[in-house]
């Protein structure tokens, strides 16, 4: 990916209301902080602790996470406690009967969305990525899980707005988005689009062939 220079006067105003967003909400019991390791939960999780917020953090994996991402989340953030699955994926297919699509995304809800009941926890979601996303807001009560709250500090930014941010304080990232990936979810992920789904079948064979 070529190399964005930041633009520090578009990402001070809203840094600051995201920062006064995530102080103003704080429970008692501190956030829940969801992380992934892509861009936007490390734009999220660095405006947290800049908040200087009570809060814990936490990626839930699939069992078909990109190597590489678990790598870069295990040696620049061991704080942040990664959970196994209960079930992984490829069990999760075979008790679903079908393989998770764009329609029938069965596999968000359950292995990364479970976390956090009670909590209110921080997203790292953003209108911009999707019409399903575009009706979010702000501070919002979860739908599925009674007394869950959400927290969506970088709701309003754009793509481009990530990166100045990224840029501007020099934080690390996969190095899987130098290599063209827009999005670095799980592998084979059918948000992906089949573009993406093919560029992973030849980067990831066996589990392809899984």
């Amino acid at each position: 990916m070529e190399a964005i220079e930041p633009s520090i006067a578009s990402t001070r105003d809203i840094e600051t209301e995201a920062i006064l967003a995530i102080k103003k909400y704080e429970p008692s019991d501190g956030y829940y902080v969801a992380f992934s390791g892509g861009k936007d939960s490390i734009v999220i999780y660095d405006l947290v602790k800049r908040s200087g917020v009570k809060h814990d953090t936490h990626m839930h994996l699939t069992g078909i996470d990109a190597p590489e991402v678990v790598r870069f989340v295990r040696d620049n953030y061991p704080e942040v406690i990664r959970h196994k699955p209960k079930m992984p994926m490829f069990k999760l297919i075979i008790k679903k009967g079908i393989p998770p699509t764009r329609i029938i995304r069965y596999c968000c809800h359950e292995l990364k969305e479970m976390g956090g009941a009670g909590r209110v926890v921080v997203l790292g979601i953003r209108k911009q990525e999707s019409t399903r996303r575009r009706d979010r807001e702000l501070y919002e009560e979860s739908k599925r899980t009674k007394n869950k709250m959400f927290l969506n500090p970088i709701i309003e930014w754009s793509e481009q707005d990530v990166w100045d941010y990224i840029r501007k304080y020099g934080l690390e990232y996969p190095t899987l988005y130098d290599e063209g990936y827009n999005r670095i979810g799980c592998i084979m992920c059918p948000m992906a689009g089949n573009k993406g789904m093919l560029r992973d079948k030849e980067r990831y064979p066996k589990f392809y062939a899984a």
